[in-house]
Order: C-alpha cells, then structure tokens, then sequence
C-alpha cells in the first residue's frame, strides 16, 4: 500500500493550517485502527493474482469539528472527535491490468470541465460526475477533464501525463531510438494549482522523473500540440501507471453542451503501445514501491 503524501493536507478551508495538522493526524489514527481490524479477514478472502482496493469515506458535523478546539491535545475534544466523525471502510478485491500489452491499455475522451474543488477526494464528486457519462464514447475507459477544450488538466479519477516533444522540428517522424535520447522530450502534467487532484502516484511519478534525469514540466498538455505527443499515461493508486492507446476529443469544444453523444464528432489521437519513457517510469515506481508503501501487517 502506497502512502499517503505528508505535503498534502486531508483538510482545507475553513480550519486553520494548525487544526488542520491535529485533525489529520486524528483522522489518520481513526483510518489506521480500523484498517486494521478488517484487514486481516479480506487478506484471508483474497484469491491468488489479486490485490485489494481499499476505499475509506470519513464523514461528520462541520460545526462541531470546528468547535473542538483542542484535538490532539490528549483531553476530552480528542476522545470526542471520535464520536462526531464516521468512518466507511471498503475492501473490494481487484485484479490489476498487466502492463505493457495491447488489450491493458487506457481508452480516454474529453468530456467535461475541470472539478471545482480538486484539493482531495471528497464523496460528492462521484454525483458530480455523472453527467459526464452521457459524453462517454464506447470502450473508452477513462473521461478527461478540460476547461477550455485544450488545457487538459486530469481524468475524473486519474491524473494525466503526456510525453512531449520539446522542439517541434523534431516532431516529423524523429523519436527517441534509446533512453539515451531522453533530453529530446519532456514529461508533461497539469500543476495542482490548476485545479488537480495531487495524487500520491502523481508525486511519485514527478519524483522519478526527477531521479531518472528525466524532464518533468508541470504544465497542462495542450491539445493544440498533440502532434508532439509520443506517450502518454494516467495514474492513481488503484491503476498506479496505465499507459494510454486512444486519446478522443469533440470537435468543436463547445459540441459537448449543444448535442447528445450520437450528434458528437471526435478527433482521435492513437499510441503504439506503452513507449521508452512510459516504461522507464514504470520500472522506477515499482523499483520504489518497497520503500515508498507499507506492509499490509503494518499501521497506514
């Protein structure tokens, strides 16, 4: 299990940096002594070639959060913030896409805008959604978000990464023949102050990058340079890094409000399977996965 990134709060506005830091801790606490209860029995259920997706929604009274000044002070709010927050555990069992082949790769179309409040996860977002789907081409297995049509910024539960080529000369039919041709491109994704999800595999993917001597670029891809696209990829912690066979797009943007699916036409973009890049980060995250998650028999 991959953890958790430390640099991201669980809470936001209205607490203060303070009190957001108390209660994450708390909420923290709450999450990992009842992971632990349940884990053991879904180990014991779990078949052979499959892992577990582990899905936690915590709940509570907003007001009484915010009365409870002194969380993680050991009195009696730290006793209390237990009786006023909820916590869902679900463990389902999952069975992960094998990297690299044709059939495991991700469909995507561009369907909708960007997310409102993309700071984390929240439960609401999956009824916000779901207009979305209404756009969804068949076999496309993951919706991407824009605001403009061009900017693409992330997939309703993915983040999204692209390999660009940094100089448009090099764009007519001359790619990377090895790894040693890396500074040629760049790896692109939208920054979080655009309004993304600051997923754990999104950071992990940067910091390889990073440690690879790979060029990382946080900015959103353009789908007016798509040409220049060599690769592309989308991650989260269930899929950690699935490369990307079709890219769809409306064509005009603004078709997408006016029409049904069927009065829709899409621009379609293809890939040649997972490419160099796409495999050298691949390799880094799973190399890192034995320092960067925890044991199943240890606390989140």
């Amino acid at each position: 299990m991959f953890k958790a990134n430390k640099k991201i709060p669980l809470l936001f506005s209205p607490f203060s940096v303070t009190s957001s830091l108390k209660w994450e801790s708390r909420i923290r606490s709450l999450v990992s002594n009842s992971l632990n209860q349940v884990l053991p029995i879904a180990l014991k259920e779990r078949s052979n070639g499959e892992e577990l997706a582990v899905t936690a929604l915590v709940s509570g009274d907003i007001e009484k959060l915010k009365a409870m000044k002194n969380v993680g002070g050991g009195g009696d709010d730290d006793n209390g913030a237990f009786q006023i927050l909820d916590l869902h555990l679900h463990i389902g069992s999952y069975i992960p896409p094998v990297f690299g082949i044709e059939e495991s790769g991700a469909h995507l179309a561009l369907v909708g805008r960007g997310r409102d409040l993309a700071d984390a996860k929240y439960s609401d977002w999956v009824r916000l959604r779901k207009p979305l789907e209404k756009s969804r081409p068949p076999s496309v297995t993951e919706l991407l978000l824009s605001n403009d049509g061009d900017r693409i910024l992330e997939g309703c539960i993915t983040n999204f990464f692209v390999i660009c080529q940094r100089d448009k000369s090099e764009a007519e039919g001359k790619y990377l023949d090895d790894y040693n041709n890396v500074n040629s491109v760049e790896v692109q994704t939208a920054p979080i102050s655009d309004g993304v999800l600051p997923g754990v595999i999104r950071q992990l993917v940067i910091e390889v990058c990073h440690s690879k001597g790979i060029p990382v670029c946080e900015v959103a891809p353009s789908w007016e340079k798509h040409r220049l696209w060599e690769e592309a990829f989308v991650t989260n912690s269930l899929r950690v890094l699935q490369h990307v066979e079709t890219i769809k797009v409306p064509q005009p943007w603004e078709s997408l409000e006016s029409k049904s699916f069927e009065g829709i036409s899409w621009i379609e973009k293809k890939f040649q399977g997972p490419g160099i890049i796409t495999k050298v980060i691949q390799k880094g995250i799973m190399e890192r996965a034995s320092t960067e998650s925890h044991p199943l028999n240890e606390s989140i």
